[in-house]
C-alpha cells in the first residue's frame, strides 16, 4: 500500500462517534463499579464518596446524551438546507486554490451573512449560515450559540 493511498481515505464521523461513546460508556461502567465498590465500605466517609462518584457517570451521560442530539439536529437542518437546493457551506471562492480560507472572502461572506439575520431574524436558513461564519472564524462559542437558535427556529 502506498503512503499515498493511506492519505485519501477518510475517516467516517459516526464511526468516531460510536468508538467515543463505546470508550466512554466503558469509563461510565467503571467509574460506576467503584462508586458501588464504595458505597459498601464501612465507613461512612467512603459511602459518601461512592454516593459522589456514582453522580458522575449520570452526569457524563446526559451531557453524551445531550451532545449528540445537538449533532444530529444540526445535522438534519444541513441536509434540509441541501435539498432545498441552498448551498450550505462557504463559497469556493473563499478557498485560495491551497485551500485555505481567504480571509478577506470569510469575512465579507460573515458580514452578509450577519445582515441577512439582522434582516430576517426569524429565518433558521440565515442563522444556520451565519453559525458557519463564525465557526470560520474561529468563534466556537457564537457558532454554537447561532446554531442553537437555528434549531429552536427551525421547529
Amino acid at each position: 500500500m502506498s503512503p499515498q493511498a493511506g492519505r485519501d481515505r477518510r475517516t467516517n464521523p459516526l464511526v468516531v462517534v460510536a468508538v467515543l461513546v463505546a470508550a466512554l460508556a466503558c469509563y461510565f461502567v467503571l467509574i460506576g463499579y467503584r462508586g458501588v465498590y464504595l458505597l459498601g465500605q464501612d465507613r461512612w466517609v467512603l459511602k459518601v464518596l461512592g454516593g459522589a462518584v456514582l453522580v458522575l457517570p449520570l452526569i457524563g451521560c446526559w451531557v453524551v446524551a445531550a451532545e449528540l442530539r445537538f449533532g444530529l439536529a444540526s445535522q438534519r437542518l444541513e441536509h434540509r438546507l441541501r435539498e432545498s437546493g441552498e448551498v450550505a457551506g462557504l463559497p469556493e471562492p473563499a478557498r485560495l486554490p491551497s485551500g485555505r480560507l481567504d480571509r478577506r472572502a470569510a469575512d465579507a461572506w460573515f458580514d452578509q451573512q450577519r445582515a441577512v439575520v439582522e434582516r430576517a431574524p426569524g429565518d433558521w436558513q440565515g442563522w444556520f449560515r451565519l453559525a458557519q461564519a463564525y465557526d470560520l472564524a474561529g468563534d466556537r462559542r457564537r457558532a454554537r450559540q447561532a446554531l442553537r437558535t437555528a434549531i429552536e427556529l427551525s421547529r
